[in-house]
């Protein structure tokens, strides 16, 4: 990992250093037994051995600063390459003390970006055949006066469309892979299953209660073989049947396991990438002015599962703020006040792995706010700083913006410094980052947060993020 090879040369030449005094000495004492006086001896060995630490010291720092320190930057750039899916040209000054390592490894990267530009082309082509195939069926079930939900046999949905968020949206955050029992009674539902399994039936008509139990929905259960599981056709009004766009990812059905899980490998992780903006940089005496956030599934950021709202600070917002994130005291006029949009967000994100850029940051304003709220944010959190430390070396910038030029994610002008903009991004450079901190070793929950937590004294404030393990 970064910063290894840096550490053993230095200590390679602490090594050099002590052996080269010691042989001083010994020389010194060879001396003595001749006969050469003792004084006489002091002074010599004495600059001999400052000598020593001095040339060490300085050869260190050079070797450090035109060898060690480009040899890492140069394996980073290669294993963004090679694992994080950059195309960018590599740049040979990175390590122009190294002779023609650095133009060598330039070629090869630039023969690697054609045969990856080949193959997204292709893949880019396919995924357009599927995308038009998937507007036409969403197109077809749109004049279908039902919600569709297909559960898989750990009861986590697999498929969802827009008229279950119109169905259920208002018990839950509607979300792939999450358990059903969080929008309809448990009780109920499993009640039914088991008595269809017992019967030898396949399909039922079932009134349930929401979780919540503000509701009964009026829906159809089918139970599925192949793939074992169960479909939901729920009843909805007229007036919401419009358009109906489809949220599927059925990779999940050999998924079984559920809640923190530190032994999980991060590429099976489901995440909830988040950012504020706020009024001021102070957590104790600022104010959270929005909200942002995106699921990220199966390695990629699962399309219409957003947490994006505005905040009313309930105090004006400064200009100074508001010329970073655009974000004006008239704009934020009746949007929610931070206890509410906090514990909304709090329901969109419970229970999954947080991913933030700076996390302590935001997560001191929304730690206020949940603890008024009787609530609280100890999930597992991941840092894309730490996480880049672990990657490139903490010498190296670690700003959004940097990482992002680094991994070749490019970011939208406008959409910078909002809070969903923000939140999108952190979320494209962290699946660049994930195959690479899977070469690196640093394959589950556990590794990840163990690597962070070695690079805590870049982010001294970082210490909160390891508590709950």
């Amino acid at each position: 990992m970064a910063g290894h090879l840096r550490l053993r040369m230095a200590l390679f030449f602490v090594a050099l250093a002590a052996l080269s005094i010691f042989a001083v000495f010994l020389g010194g004492i060879l001396g003595i037994r001749q006969g050469v006086e003792l004084n006489t001896l002091i002074g010599p060995v004495a600059v001999a051995a400052f000598g020593i630490i001095v040339a060490a010291a300085l050869i260190a720092l050079l070797f450090d600063e035109n060898v060690a320190r480009p040899i890492d930057a140069l394996a980073a750039a290669l294993r963004a390459r090679a694992h994080g899916g950059v195309t960018a040209a590599l740049d040979a000054r990175t390590a122009k003390h190294l002779a023609d390592l650095a133009p060598a490894a330039a070629a090869v990267c630039d023969r690697l970006a054609d045969l990856d530009q080949a193959r997204e082309a292709h893949l880019a082509a396919a995924t357009a055949r599927l995308e038009a195939e998937k507007a036409q069926l969403s197109a077809i079930l749109s004049e279908i006066p039902m919600a569709v939900m297909a559960v898989d046999h750990n009861h986590r949905i697999t498929l969802y469309d827009r008229q279950c968020v119109h169905a259920l949206g208002g018990v839950a955050a509607l979300g792939l892979g999450r358990s059903v029992f969080r929008y309809l009674d448990e009780t109920t539902l499993r009640g039914e299953i088991d008595r269809l399994d017992h019967a030898g039936e396949t399909l039922s008509n079932i009134e349930v209660p929401t979780a919540d139990d503000t509701a009964i929905v009026r829906a159809r259960l089918r139970r599925t073989r192949d793939p074992e599981g169960y479909v939901l056709s729920m009843q909805v009004e007229d007036d919401v049947m419009a358009e109906r766009p489809l949220v599927f990812d059925f990779a999940l059905i050999d998924r079984t396991r559920r809640g923190v899980d530190y032994d999980m490998p991060l590429s099976a992780l489901p995440f909830v990438v988040f950012d504020t903006e706020t009024t001021g940089l102070d957590p104790s005496s600022d104010e959270i002015v929005q909200v942002g956030a995106v699921r990220m599934l199966n390695g990629t950021l699962v399309d219409g599962e957003v947490f994006d709202t505005l905040v009313d600070p309930g105090r004006p917002i400064p200009a100074s703020s508001s010329r970073i994130h655009g974000i004006t005291t008239a704009m934020v006029a009746g949007a929610p006040n931070p206890d509410r949009a906090v514990l909304g967000f709090h329901g969109f994100a419970r229970g999954e792995t947080l991913v933030a850029h700076n996390a302590p940051f935001d997560l001191q304003f929304l730690a206020r706010h949940a603890s008024a709220n009787g609530t609280a944010f100890d999930q597992p959190v991941l840092d894309t700083v730490l996480l880049s430390a672990a990657l490139f070396g903490e010498s190296a910038e670690h700003t959004l913006d940097a990482i992002a030029e680094r991994l070749d994610v490019a970011i939208e002008g406008a959409a910078r410094h909002t809070a969903l903009g923000d939140a999108v991004a952190t979320g494209k450079v962290l699946l660049r980052m994930l195959p690479m901190l899977a070469s690196s070793g640093i394959v589950t929950l556990g590794d990840a947060t163990d690597a962070m937590r070695r690079h805590q004294r870049l982010m001294p404030e970082a210490a909160s993020l390891f508590r709950s393990r």
